[in-house]
């Protein structure tokens, strides 16, 4: 059998992209606006930013127009950019109390301050396909909007803040009190991981993490390969004030908000210190990701089990596999050429075949 490179070089790659950038644009359809993909994908353009360690909805959108829809290529796209931008400031520590709610419910409690706020969600819906959206989606789309603002709810009906419920288990001391022990955020962009790695560097790490690989690691948790079997406290969706410190006058200063969702689990309760108390995980991600945040609470109360007994409680294994981007480079860079490597092993192969036939 023989092995021959590739013919062709640059053109044959050249050509390659351009079959790419057709079978993208498609044939006869009308390309995509950025504003179509922003404003009507937005849960894939929230992932991707989350993915990407980068807010920017319009950036994130053309990743995905760019990337023909795949996620994974889409985050690359946008983390690369992300790593040409100047750094212009840091932004400060605020509390999500003041969040603009969008979405807010809890899972624990029937009644809690404030109210439960279901918001744009479908998970109260059959999941069937809705054929009646290709009949004609303007009219459907005016119906929606008319159904929806001829029942506005009048803005002094709505709490200015919304307490977190898990301050409220915490004042009674039900809840355990988190520690992070450190005196600054630990910035994983700037210096690389060691374990064990502080609080601040995990949740940073788990913040960009990949959405189903953190999924696979917190349910296998939950299916009992692990000890947490989690209970929302509460679960967010709304934009949080963006804190900067005015470089010229000393003052703090709301440059903007960010669309994020935050999520609180509980899980069992223990007795490390001679009072009982609820264990608690914390997530918190860009847009409206629930499954990531809620994934995101469990590994991180995973992660801070004493002795380690499954892999979603291992530091290392965790935050060494859930980085979507570093996984498919990975996995990718099996397609470029290997040949070098591959002869060697089919030379090694065929002397130990002889080795053998010796033998024999």
């Amino acid at each position: 059998m023989g092995y021959v490179a590739v013919q062709g070089g640059r053109e044959a790659i050249e050509r390659a992209c351009d079959l790419y950038e057709s079978s993208r644009s498609g044939r006869n359809s009308s390309p995509l606006g950025l504003d179509q993909i922003r404003e009507q994908l937005p849960l894939a353009v929230d992932r991707v930013m989350g993915e990407g360690g980068l807010y920017a909805p319009d950036h994130a959108a053309l990743s995905l127009r760019q990337a023909a829809g795949d996620t994974f290529e889409a985050s690359l796209l946008l983390r690369a950019h992300r790593a040409t931008l100047p750094r212009l400031a840091e932004s400060l520590d605020c509390s999500s109390s003041s969040m603009r709610m969008v979405r807010r419910i809890s899972s624990a409690f029937k009644d809690v301050p404030g109210g439960q706020v279901l918001g744009p969600t479908s998970d109260y819906t059959l999941r069937l396909l809705d054929f009646e959206i290709l009949e004609d989606p303007l009219a459907r789309r005016q119906l929606i909007r008319d159904r929806l603002f001829d029942g506005r709810i009048d803005e002094e009906e709505v709490p200015d803040e919304f307490p977190r419920v898990v301050e409220l288990l915490r004042a009674e001391g039900l809840v355990e009190d988190v520690e992070t022990g450190e005196d600054e955020p630990f910035d994983i962009t700037r210096r690389s991981l060691v374990y064990p790695a502080p609080r601040s560097a995990r949740l940073q790490a788990m913040a960009r993490g990949e959405t189903g690989g953190m999924l696979f690691l917190a349910y296998s948790s939950m299916r009992g390969y692990g000890h947490i079997h989690p209970t929302l406290a509460e679960l967010r969706v709304g934009y949080v004030p963006l804190l900067v410190r005015n470089p010229l006058t000393g003052e703090d200063v709301v440059a903007g908000e960010v669309l994020a969702t935050e999520a609180d689990v509980v899980s069992r309760f223990s007795d490390p210190e001679g009072q009982p108390r609820f264990h608690v995980g914390y997530g918190m991600c860009f847009g409206q990701n629930e499954v990531k945040a809620i994934s995101m609470g469990v590994l991180d109360r995973c992660m801070r089990a004493a002795t380690p007994s499954s892999p979603a409680e291992d530091q290392e294994f965790v935050l060494s596999h859930i980085d979507g981007i570093e996984s498919m480079g990975f996995s990718n860079h099996w397609k470029l050429p290997h040949y070098v490597d591959f002869l060697s092993d089919l030379d090694r192969l065929r002397k130990a075949q002889e080795v053998d036939r010796a033998r024999r």
